[in-house]
């Protein structure tokens, strides 16, 4: 590959703890580029973006030789691994005490290691990821996919339920292979409702939401319809990518849950969170916002500040 498209293909986001533009580390960065950008891969595309093979390959990193691929992911992409509760394996280094590359994926995060805010007007951000956010969508938004494919309504599945959301703010968290991969809870409240959606496996990366830009509405979810104390009315939507073996839902729907409580897992594969809002109840952190506009993502980490109450 020539260092043109080399470049042309770097995925550029502002870290906000470190106050810098990073370039991201792509886990399969050349299997990425293989199906949406040659000719071969867009033919044969649909052999991987899809249950089976997704379902599949998610085994493969349940089975005890998997283990052998954690310590190479930990130092290839330099993740500060003593930040997390170690594996199930009894060893003297926690590197490897992952009984395997799952477990390792699903890894928990030490307590006291991300604090979530507690100011009730602002709220923490529900992933740790690169962010995007809008403070209403219109048909003039354009990042990261053309805003028709932004719709309350598209996302969600369903025109009756998306009408509550129709206008509101919108955040869009992209998770990475490399990040952790629990999802929380925002804020207090309750579970109103919750559905799947069935689709499509694509990858979330922003070279395929470039080349294919109703990954959202097509992509396989799972929506949950949440009442806030202080946020109004959320609907908190998980998106199945490539090679994501699970959506888990940890949490007892019928249970109350608590800001910073954990929602669920995504077994093995990088994948995105959505939040839809309320028409004025809320709008994303201003940096969220202001970077958005330049077509960049913020990296935050959980707990963090990523909406404010309006």
């Amino acid at each position: 590959m020539d260092d043109t498209h080399k470049s042309s293909s770097e995925i550029k986001f502002w870290h906000r703890g470190h106050g810098q533009m990073e370039t991201e580390k792509v886990y399969g960065d050349w299997f990425i580029r293989y199906l949406y950008d040659s000719s071969l891969g867009k033919k044969t595309g649909g052999m991987f973006a899809n249950a089976s093979f997704s379902k599949f390959y998610g085994l493969l990193q349940s089975l005890p030789t998997s283990h052998g691929k954690v310590r190479p992911f930990i130092e290839k992409f330099n993740i500060d691994i003593d930040q997390y509760e170690p594996g199930s394996k009894h060893s003297v280094d926690i590197r490897d005490s992952y009984s395997t590359f799952n477990e390792f994926f699903i890894r928990k995060f030490k307590l006291g290691q991300r604090p979530f805010v507690s100011d009730l007007s602002r709220m923490p951000a529900f992933s740790e990821a690169r962010y995007v956010g809008y403070e209403s969508i219109t048909p003039e938004v354009r990042f990261p996919v053309k805003g028709k494919y932004l719709t309350a309504a598209g996302i969600l599945g369903n025109g009756d339920v998306a009408k509550p959301f129709e206008g509101g703010p919108l955040i869009v968290a992209r998770l990475c292979p490399v990040d952790y991969h629990r999802y929380h809870y925002p804020d207090n409240g309750k579970v109103i409702d919750h559905y799947p959606v069935h689709g499509r496996y694509d990858s979330v990366n922003p070279l395929a939401l470039k080349l294919k830009n109703d990954i959202f509405i097509a992509n396989e979810r799972h929506v949950t319809l949440l009442q806030t104390e202080n946020f109004g009315r959320l609907a908190y939507v998980e998106v199945g990518a490539i090679c994501v073996g699970k959506i888990v839902q940890s949490h007892r729907w019928s249970k109350p849950f608590l800001r910073g409580e954990e929602k669920g897992y995504f077994l093995f594969g990088g994948s995105t969170v959505v939040l839809l809002g309320e028409k004025g109840a809320w709008k994303p952190s201003k940096d969220v916002l202001e970077n958005t506009k330049n077509n960049t993502e913020t990296y935050v980490t959980l707990g963090d500040e990523i909406a404010v109450k309006s």
